[in-house]
């Protein structure tokens, strides 16, 4: 496997063991705190959940995968139901790895052609716009695990180090 094609590959079982864990401990936390105002840029678990839904998965992987860029703010409700919010993140974590081992090795090095939310044409560095989107979920995560810390709940550790030790334990 080509190192770009393996890189990828860690980032995309990293997002989504860190996206499970996340959401296991965000399901025990009660409807209140869950919908709370606690600071965040998306204002609560629930909007900043819901931007990676919007940003991560109904933006960014289609224009990776469909080279279609759709236009919606991204902070627009794109599931108001809990559950279903965090079916269609974990869905869509599931979806990244299989389309990053079907490019080519010469895809990273290539660019990713695309229109802003704002309608704006752009053409940036596939592997360095690529690597945005997994860092962009790191981000978003930290900060509900700062904001379930803040509301007095437990979070889960999510350093990539830890994902990659518990895979070498794993036969």
């Amino acid at each position: 496997m080509p190192s770009w094609t393996r890189h990828f590959a860690t980032l995309a079982r990293y997002n989504a063991w860190a996206t499970r864990r996340l959401l296991d401990a965000v399901a025990r936390v009660d409807e209140g705190d869950y919908r709370r105002d606690t600071g965040l840029f998306f204002k609560s678990i629930h909007g900043t959940l819901n931007h990676l839904l919007v940003g991560e998965h109904l933006i960014w992987f289609r224009r990776f995968d469909e080279g279609v860029s759709p236009r919606m703010a991204l902070d627009e409700e794109a599931q108001p139901d809990r559950a279903a919010l965090a079916q269609a993140l974990l869905e869509g974590v599931s979806r990244w790895q299989p389309l990053i081992a079907r490019w080519p090795a010469g895809r990273f090095d290539g660019t990713l052609d695309y229109t802003t939310t704002q309608g704006v044409a752009a053409s940036l560095p596939f592997a360095a716009t690529l690597t945005h989107v997994f860092n962009h979920g790191t981000h978003h995560r930290g900060q509900v695990t700062a904001a379930l810390t803040a509301l007095g709940h437990p979070c889960p550790v999510l350093d990539l180090v830890y994902m990659l030790q518990e895979e070498q334990r794993t036969p």
